[in-house]
């Protein structure tokens, strides 16, 4: 356990408690470690944090209009690279109809964020029903396939040489944001069986991120039954109860949904905004020492962000402040909507993260930009 220096003290003109009640004409930004978790300190500003007028070199807040990018694949060791570092790998999978092989993931765990479509989901453990908004956390070395009915599209995120586990929810309970019993798991159903095949079947492994083909007489997917807590679940997104409280704006970590080793996913979904009048309504300035921010945006209106559309991507690399957008702060401190509208999927990563070479290809360069007080 690490020990930090814990001392707080105050020094000016200052609140006393965090996101609320801050002295007229400031703004507060949140200094912290450890990803909302370690020591912190609030720097309250005369001017916006992120008021910057001119912005040079490679470190900075970027986007990116995944929208735009062409790539598909029948199988997901063909999906686009977005980003990586070594322990997290992040792939936009774009496919339609049914794969005619299984593959397996020897390098890590994978998470699959279904963004569009829906279809059938086959593994060794049996079948599941998917649909635009599942999560589906798949077992390092699972060997699995998908059956689309028509286009679909996922967000792939591998938790390289590591797993995915559940947050531990502190003081809200086990049952609080889901209740482990809303997570499916597969069936040995009738759509199981019908699949079980006498034909050659290929199952292709990742290791290294290179491929070895696996030909077997028969389609592996033949299990009769099975028992044991290592195996592919699924949620959805309509399923998340997100912590609340209308008197205190919570930072993103109240929304961690799944973490691994060196990184954390969380999912922002619809919820009443702060009604206090002395409560911020918008996320607080913040500078994240210590972990690259990535968000991807998967449908609603974004409540913090300005010309933002789902299929987008977000990275908010450390290293400097950010926070809304001055027409969403503004829009928060009129308290101008009641509720949030977004779907969001964010990545916290304590490593920094590399662009693949594709993304340069679909930047929105004038992003950095979008704080400038127009």
């Amino acid at each position: 356990m690490k020990s930090w220096i814990r001392f707080p003290r105050t020094e000016g003109n200052s609140s006393r408690q965090a996101h609320c009640d801050l002295p007229e004409g400031t703004y507060e930004r949140e200094f912290g470690r450890e990803g909302f978790f370690g020591p912190v300190s609030h720097l309250h500003h005369a001017n916006p944090p992120t008021g910057w007028t001119h912005w040079e070199g490679e470190h900075r807040p970027r986007a990116f209009d995944l929208v735009r990018l062409t790539q598909a694949g029948g199988s997901p060791w063909k999906a686009t690279p977005l980003l990586h570092n070594h322990h997290l790998d992040v792939r936009l999978w774009r496919t339609e109809g049914k794969m005619d092989h299984l593959v397996a993931n020897a390098d890590g765990d994978d998470l699959l964020f279904v963004h569009s479509g829906n279809g059938d989901f086959f593994c060794d453990f049996g079948h599941l029903e998917f649909r635009e908004g599942d999560y589906i956390l798949l077992p390092r070395s699972l060997r699995w396939r998908v059956e689309c009915q028509g286009k679909a599209s996922f967000l792939m995120i591998q938790a390289t040489n590591d797993g995915f586990r559940l947050p531990d929810k502190g003081l809200a309970g086990p049952n609080a944001i889901f209740d482990e019993a809303m997570l499916d798991v597969p069936k040995l159903d009738d759509a199981y069986r019908a699949q079980v095949s006498d034909k050659p079947w290929k199952v292709l492994i990742k290791r290294h991120n290179r491929l070895s083909t696996v030909t077997f007489p028969y389609n592996p997917l033949d299990v009769v039954g099975w028992h044991g807590d290592n195996l592919p679940v699924r949620i959805n997104w309509r399923d998340i109860r997100p912590l609340m409280s209308h008197r205190y704006h919570l930072p993103p970590s109240a929304h961690t949904t799944f973490l691994a080793g060196r990184f954390v996913v969380c999912t922002f979904v619809p919820r009443p905004i702060e009604s206090d009048p002395g409560a911020l309504k918008v996320p607080f300035y913040h500078s994240n020492n210590d972990f690259d921010e990535i968000i991807f945006y998967h449908m609603g209106e974004f409540f913090s962000r300005d010309n933002i559309h789902p299929g987008m991507m977000t990275l908010h690399p450390c290293g400097f402040p950010h926070g809304p957008h001055p027409k969403a702060f503004k829009a928060g401190a009129e308290h101008a909507k009641k509720e949030t509208e977004e779907v969001a999927v964010m990545i916290d990563t304590r490593d920094g993260v590399d662009l693949s070479e594709g993304m340069h290809s679909v930047e929105w360069k004038e992003y950095v930009d979008s704080w400038k007080i127009k």
